[in-house]
């Protein structure tokens, strides 16, 4: 009986809390499992919080770690990781879908509003077809990855070592996670330009989403013009901020000696490129982030704020409600009565819910930063950097988050969950979905 009203309250939950359910789940499962003998090396033991924190970052794919990786976990403990890297990146309710599938269960129309919410799709249709795709495209994608990180990581250790760290560091650049079994991430790679554009150019496929990617291939052998207009304007937005990330980061850095002073042009612009692609949801780093400039950390928060696209691995208010605004100013400044986009008009209901999602970002991570400032005793510049990296599951630190106290790690912690699942989503888990039928008497405000 007990189990048939667990059963009913399930199926009495939206969409928007069942998504946030299966990943309370997985999260419990996952820090669990990081507790037990078989995950931690000998000698090693980690508070319940910090096995808390690592998986949450696993499974929101955003890299932050209170604990080296690399020497606090076990092969299992490191696989357990990697399992969850992927099981974010993929979407917990992707993967479950996809289990129930296999088994030759028949997906409802409440399992496809499920996947539509948590694929951030503006349609259900089609998702059986749309799975297949996705998993072909992860698997092709990652196995090439692993396959040219093993043998670029062949220089320097064993086939089986190089193989692990292939595979590893394949999932975790594709999820756009920030997960590395070094260290001090891949700071030790900065010249390898095989490794710095493999993972850089996994980190843009797993950035870009999963329905431009279908999008490519099915337009292969149209014109670019056939691309739906949330392709088109993801691949837009997305390579004029890796092109413009570019240049502010070679030029900001260029002359400092922690990062790029020492290297040659190549390598200045092969190391400012990798951060321009890392910058935005995954996490990676090749030079030292501790001493970077101020104006590079300013940068960095914009950059990491608007994250990647939607449908992808990343975090962030997406490419394509940055890109919605840009028009809307331009179609205000051009006194124009529709939101133009590249020829096509725009709902207002979607300019609403654009407005909405970064109206609700910036106050939350505005609060979140106001609380760690007023408990701990960091820098203005660093505890922005943390927050906002948590928020666009980026994962780039300053530095601090080792050194975070319980609350603050709390804090980051809901902070990487909101950010994964994104504001609207959590939002709208708590809030009352009906439509009001009041309609008041309109009056105008002055503003500007």
């Amino acid at each position: 009986m007990r189990k048939l009203g667990l059963i009913k309250k399930w199926e009495l939950l939206s969409p928007y809390r069942k998504l946030i359910v299966g990943f309370l789940i997985a999260i419990f499962i996952g820090t669990t499992l990081l507790k037990l003998p078989f995950s931690l090396k000998e000698n090693q033991n980690i508070s319940m919080l910090d096995s808390l924190f690592t998986i949450v970052s696993a499974i929101c794919v955003t890299g932050l770690s209170v604990v080296d990786v690399s020497q606090v976990f076990t092969p299992i403990g490191q696989l357990i990781v990697l399992f969850f890297i992927q099981l974010g990146g993929l979407g917990v309710m992707t993967v479950s879908i996809i289990v129930f599938l296999l088994v030759g269960e028949k997906m409802s129309f409440e399992t496809r509003e499920l996947l539509k919410e948590e694929r951030n799709s503006n349609s259900n249709g089609g998702i059986t077809n749309f799975i297949k795709h996705l998993l072909l495209i992860v698997f092709i994608i990652e196995l090439l990855g692993a396959f040219i990180l093993t043998y670029a990581f062949s220089k320097y250790y064993s086939i089986k070592v190089s193989i692990f760290y292939g595979l590893f560091h394949s999932i975790s650049a594709f999820c756009n996670a920030g997960f590395s079994l070094f260290t001090n991430n891949l700071e030790n790679f900065k010249y390898d330009k095989l490794i710095s554009l493999t993972i850089s150019l996994l980190i843009i496929f797993g950035g870009i989403g999963f329905v431009t990617i279908n999008s490519l291939f099915i337009v292969k052998k149209k014109k670019i013009r056939d691309l739906s207009l949330t392709s088109k304007l993801a691949l837009i937005v997305t390579f004029f901020l890796l092109f413009i990330g570019t240049i502010l980061f070679f030029g900001f850095e260029y002359t400092n000696s922690s990062t790029l002073k020492n290297m040659n042009f190549f390598d200045k612009v092969l190391n400012s490129f990798f951060q321009s692609v890392t910058l935005r949801t995954a996490g990676f780093n090749t030079v030292p982030l501790s001493n970077i400039r101020p104006a590079t950390i300013f940068i960095s928060y914009i950059f990491m704020f608007i994250g990647a696209s939607p449908g992808s691995t990343g975090g962030g208010i997406k490419t394509t409600t940055f890109g919605i605004l840009i028009f809307y100013a331009l179609g205000i400044l051009k006194r124009k009565e529709h939101i133009e986009v590249f020829k096509r008009r725009i709902d207002w209901e979607l300019m609403n819910k654009a407005l909405a999602i970064v109206v609700i970002s910036v106050f939350y991570v505005i609060i979140i930063i106001t609380i760690i400032l007023s408990i701990e005793n960091f820098s203005i510049d660093k505890v922005i950097y943390e927050v906002v990296s948590a928020f666009s599951t980026t994962g780039l630190s300053l530095g601090i988050t080792a050194e975070l106290g319980e609350i603050s790690k709390l804090l980051i912690i809901i902070t990487m969950f909101i950010g994964r699942l994104g504001p609207m989503t959590v939002a709208l888990a708590f809030t009352n979905n009906k439509k009001s039928l009041i309609k008041y008497p309109k009056e105008d405000i002055l503003i500007g």
